[in-house]
């Protein structure tokens, strides 16, 4: 066999050769980042291939901080959109792409080589080694031989910044629990969520969509998705009680979990605020579903509701001293024709939240000019009109129609584009980030569920890649995917940029970044691999000679 290391952001499809890529021979890390590499793999017909696979060894000082990970091909049908306008994908054709990651346990043999594999490399320090080069050598075993690779590791006696930025992946309890096929928070529940937690958190997440109420999020009207809601609700003689220690529960979990933020979720329906959200309670005795697609959103029942529920909500927040970490939604991304409906909505229910911000994905700036969302997220291929009036602690986000020049984190497009974006964010001071699908293992508008391995696409209905980023694995347990991994390489890249604007200034920084290119912006950046790896490269020298 033949192998090589390689960077990243390489995608090993199994039709190339490793002769396709170019070899990482060193990289550099701050003391406290985690870096990843991968090990690609394929057969020579030149060479005496073994009979059996590859045992994989570990020679370093590092060795200890390393994880190694399986990366697993999975289908796409889906890989991008029609009328492609910009020359920065990949792959446009369906096949099978490289995106699972499967750990892998100590001693256990590589993939076959009759195609290209890989092996990914997580190296993580953890602030434990001093600055100063390490060596990290392979050891490939087979009845041919041993073979012997390496690259080595400088890291840089500097460390990230605290973490100041905000991102969220919608959480969907819902096709955990369809998929696992649970109870309603029953004790497997729990440790699910738990485990899908800790690796969003693992991987960059601080905040999380706590669904109080059971979210109809991608629902079709007429459709309810797995009754999820964590309140528990009475109505009894005209008036509310509510019993809110499971989502107690959920605050527990989450934060033991890494998660720092709550995301309250849409107290309307998606797409303009027309309807209701499901809302299940004990009602004559019954548990019952008391409101849903067939009710108005400013019905008079639903209002009267939320003017019991919300203050409720809000008094145990305050009690449990997480108010402050908590965020409200009204509607996902509403069409610019609803906006006196939006705004109406959001006067009730501004008053009744304790003073915390509600915040929303859309993409007019109309809905802030006239006040009605305190923090709007606009898609990141919609985000000019609000830099250009210096909206503060702006967010932005994207979903499946953010195509055309922009960074995401379709199959199709090089990991390089995926990356990127962390340099946009710190360019222009984006204090946030949200994107739909964590887990979202349905269907177009939740027809039918899926399963994730065999339908990347969500059934066909958007490039894959969009609809969720981590796998439901054997066992209850996630694995992750090489987008999401990827995604988190961004969120460092830009708490370094961070850490070298306080050390030699903002407009030093912009410079360094922009030296040789075209002015960056969220439509404009050289996504190419060879930019990216450089580009830190560069700023992690500049780090050194400052610190």
């Amino acid at each position: 066999m033949v192998y090589k290391i390689v960077s990243s952001l390489d995608k090993c499809f199994p039709e190339r050769k490793t002769s396709d890529f170019k070899e990482l021979k060193s990289f550099s890390m701050l003391r406290n980042e985690r870096y990843s590499f991968q090990i690609c793999y394929d057969s020579d017909p030149g060479l005496s291939l073994a009979s059996s696979p590859t045992n994989i060894g570990i020679e370093s000082p590092l060795r200890d901080s390393i994880k190694l990970y399986k990366v697993r091909n999975v289908p796409c049908d889906h890989p991008v959109r029609d009328n492609l306008s910009d020359p920065y994908f990949e792959k446009t054709t369906p096949g099978l792409f490289p995106d699972v990651l499967e750990p892998m346990a100590p001693g256990e043999r590589l993939l076959k080589s009759d195609i290209l594999n890989a092996v990914w490399v997580e190296v993580e320090p953890a602030g434990k080694f001093a600055a100063g080069k390490y060596p990290i050598t392979f050891t490939l075993e087979s009845p041919d031989g041993v073979l012997r690779i390496g690259v080595e590791c400088e890291i840089i006696g500097a460390d990230l910044p605290e973490n100041d930025f905000i991102f969220t992946q919608w959480f969907h309890v819902d096709c955990l629990r369809d998929y696992y096929l649970t109870g309603d928070y029953d004790r497997r529940l729990w440790k699910i969520i738990s485990d899908f937690a800790a690796n969003a958190a693992r991987y960059g997440q601080n905040m999380i969509l706590t669904p109080v109420l059971s979210p109809e999020l991608d629902t079709f009207p007429s459709i309810y998705r797995t009754n999820v809601q964590l309140a528990k609700i009475s109505y009894e003689n005209g008036h509310y009680t509510f019993d809110f220690s499971r989502l107690g529960k959920w605050i527990t979990v989450c934060e033991k979990a890494g998660i720092k933020y709550f995301e309250i979720n849409h107290l309307f329906s998606q797409w303009g605020a027309a309807k209701c959200p499901q809302v299940w309670a004990t009602k004559d005795g019954k548990y019952q579903r008391i409101f849903g697609w067939e009710n108005d959103a400013d019905s008079d029942e639903y209002i009267a509701f939320l003017r019991e529920f919300l203050p409720a909500l809000v008094a145990y927040l305050k009690a449990k001293k997480r108010l402050d970490r908590c965020f409200f939604h009204i509607s996902d991304e509403p069409f610019r024709d609803v906006i006196e409906h939006y705004g109406k909505l959001a006067a009730v229910v501004k008053p009744l939240i304790g003073g915390r911000p509600i915040m929303d994905a859309l993409s007019d700036y109309d809905y802030y000019e006239q006040g009605v969302c305190d923090i709007p997220i606009p898609a990141n291929d919609h985000i000019e009109p609000f830099i250009e009036h210096n909206v503060k602690g702006l967010w932005t986000y994207y979903c499946c129609g953010q195509w055309d020049g922009v960074s995401n984190r379709f199959f199709s497009m090089p990991s390089a584009r995926n990356r990127a974006i962390g340099f946009q964010f710190w360019k222009f001071d984006i204090k946030g980030f949200l994107q739909w699908g964590y887990n979202f293992y349905n269907s177009f508008l939740s027809f039918t569920k899926i399963n994730p391995f065999v339908s990347t696409d969500g059934d066909g209905f958007v490039p894959s890649g969009d609809t969720f980023s981590v796998y439901p694995g054997r066992e209850e347990t996630p694995l992750p995917s090489i987008r999401e991994v990827v995604f988190f390489e961004g969120l460092q890249d830009r708490r370094a940029l961070a850490l070298l604007e306080s050390l030699i200034g903002r407009e030093k920084v912009l410079a360094l970044i922009e030296e040789g290119i075209e002015p960056i912006r969220f439509n404009k950046f050289p996504y190419e691999r060879d930019f990216v790896l450089n580009l830190r490269e560069k700023i992690n020298k500049e780090i050194k000679k400052h610190v």
